[in-house]
């Protein structure tokens, strides 16, 4: 069996695509289940986050597993396999350790460096483990992802390359001003109880908010919240708990509002968020078209020279009438740059100093002196060769200065993206974070963390490839162990009356002689074994000891039976 990673991540595929595949957790045990049910497919994983949804699986076949689970992805999320398939990417066997380790490290992430996705991996194997669809290969990579994550952490500087979602999304909304200035005695709502939510409300309390009210379907979460937010240690913020229902009322008196829920629709449409601005203001939210074409200022024809140098001989050609043919220029750049459209306009395309009659519609001398009479006409007109220049743009009316600022962390969106153009909102979203993040500054500690990752896959692989040759190790000695067993009892046979003190003293003998004969064996088998391309000495010893099969399957199981009983106690 080897493991496989199926999935789509912002660094593959558009926030609106990520939107409309993001899963329940409903639908992500679902899809666990139905992965395990698989045939391909012996153990199954769903690393499922704002930006990323990772189906991770113990498989036996690669090109089987790769159209399975991408079609359980499909099945599940509610996109079409033919739309969802330009996104997914496939990592197997050593890539697909090097990735979740560098997912676990936050090497991957939107924000480089953040640590929340230690405790949505956590999330993940527990789930897992909670509907038995994690075994052995996926308990240990993710125990081990957890561990890799913890000493990046540790070992490095990485916190220092990036923030976590919500320091970053805040720092998007301050727009430049130090996060503590800008959030100092402002009214925070936050919309949802869940772990973005808490280190959302936890975040916006350090930073010196006046208040923070909490909003959330069960309300006993958010009044839970709110609690630990007033007895926090040095905890200076007024909290409270509220109904989802209140949240119209709040939005008008809030000054920052973060919303991350598991809502499968909007929570906050534009018309809401207007109403609040409205509510805040007392005068109507008008949305600023952005999108409307921009205003250009018209310029007037300039030339690169004056009459006396004017590239075309203007009388030669007035005075040749429709029979000239053609015509050469001195200065090609005083028409250089003209485009289709200009040389409708101008009836001239000049193209190395003559005209070029392929980029011409119609072909012929007499086409041609038309041409050429109708830019003679132009530049007497105008004593020139108007000359073609990018106009100026007419800079934007300026936007008002923000009311109501809105994080929105949720996926698929909490917040109407409509909400971009109200006047007075300022919106920061996912998809605007991943543009922002993508300019974001790399630090150095982030290549320390790379070479933790490479070492971390290796010492992953020689594990797996060890404790694949295990059972065998285990199976040849206890054959060994039955042998010696065997002879032992023929020898009570051969000598019935051997006494107890000689008859040990033997057995021991025998045991001694086939451990010696047996270890270097043994040792340096596993040795091999967990070098790249290693698999192939398990086999070689049950074909050289003639091991059976299905004993060395029984160990197998029976090992896995006393991780499931570790397991059960949780991830570490």
């Amino acid at each position: 069996m080897s493991l496989l990673v199926v999935g789509l991540s912002h660094r593959s595929a558009p926030v609106s695509v990520l939107e409309r595949a993001s899963l329940p957790a409903d639908a992500q045990s679902k899809l666990l289940q139905d992965t395990v049910a698989a045939e391909p497919a012996a153990e199954a994983a769903v690393l499922a986050t704002c930006n990323r949804i990772e189906l991770y699986a113990d498989v036996d076949k690669f090109h089987a597993g790769v159209a399975e689970l991408s079609t359980l992805l499909a099945q599940h999320s509610g996109v079409g396999l033919e739309e969802l398939t330009p996104y997914l990417y496939v990592h197997y066997e050593d890539r697909a350790v090097h990735h979740f380790f560098s997912v676990a490290c936050g090497l991957d992430s939107m924000v480089v460096g953040e640590g929340q996705i230690l405790g949505q991996i956590k999330d993940s194997l527990a789930r897992a483990q909670e509907l038995h669809t994690a075994g052995r290969l996926l308990n240990d990579l993710f125990q081990q992802a957890l561990r890799v994550g913890k000493r990046a952490h540790s070992e490095t500087g990485i916190d220092r390359a990036g923030q976590s979602l919500v320091t970053f999304g805040l720092e998007q909304l301050a727009a430049g001003e130090d996060v503590q200035g800008w959030a100092r005695g402002k009214r925070a709502l936050v919309i949802g109880a869940g772990s973005m939510s808490s280190l959302a409300a936890a975040t916006l309390a350090r930073a010196g908010v006046a208040e923070v009210v909490v909003a959330n379907r069960t309300l006993d979460r958010a009044e839970r919240l709110a609690r630990i937010l007033a007895e926090a240690d040095g905890a200076h913020v007024s909290a409270r708990a509220v109904p989802m229902e209140s949240v119209p009322a709040e939005l008008t008196r809030a000054d920052v509002a973060v919303s991350c829920t598991g809502a499968t629709g909007l929570v906050l449409t534009a018309e809401a968020v207007a109403e609040a601005v409205e509510g805040r203001t007392g005068a109507p939210a008008a949305f600023h078209e952005e999108d409307a074409p921009t205003q250009v200022r018209p310029l007037q024809p300039t030339s690169l020279g004056s009459d006396d140098n004017c590239p075309l001989d203007l009388a030669a050609v007035q005075q040749s009438g429709v029979q000239q043919t053609g015509f050469s220029v001195i200065g090609e750049a005083a028409v250089a740059g003209m485009d289709a459209a200009t040389l409708e306009q101008h009836a001239a395309w000049v193209d190395n100093a003559t005209v070029d009659r392929r980029l011409v519609g119609r072909r012929g001398p007499e086409a041609d002196a038309e041409l050429i009479v109708a830019l003679a006409a132009t530049a007497a007109a105008v004593g020139r060769i108007p000359e073609r220049r990018r106009p100026e743009q007419v800079a934007p009316l300026a936007r008002p200065r923000p009311v109501l600022f809105l994080l929105d962390l949720a996926m698929p969106r909490d917040v109407d993206a409509a909400a971009h153009r109200l006047a007075g909102v300022r919106l920061v979203d996912i998809e605007s974070l991943s543009e922002a993040s993508a300019d974001a500054p790399m630090a150095a500690d982030v290549d320390l963390v790379r070479r933790i990752v490479a070492d971390e896959v290796a010492a992953f692989g020689a594990a797996q490839r060890a404790a694949h040759i295990t059972p065998t190790v285990v199976a040849l000695r206890a054959m060994a162990a039955d042998v010696v067993a065997g002879e032992i009892a023929r020898l009570d046979g051969r000598l019935p009356g051997l006494d107890d003190k000689h008859r040990a003293e033997i057995t021991q003998t025998v045991k001694r002689v086939v451990d010696k004969l047996l270890h270097a064996p043994t040792v340096r088998v596993k040795q091999l074994a967990a070098e790249p391309g290693g698999a192939g000495y398990a086999d070689a010893l049950r074909t050289l000891f003639d091991l059976d099969q299905e004993t060395v399957a029984a160990v197998s199981r029976a090992e896995d039976s006393t991780e499931k009983n570790a397991e059960n106690r949780g991830p570490a």
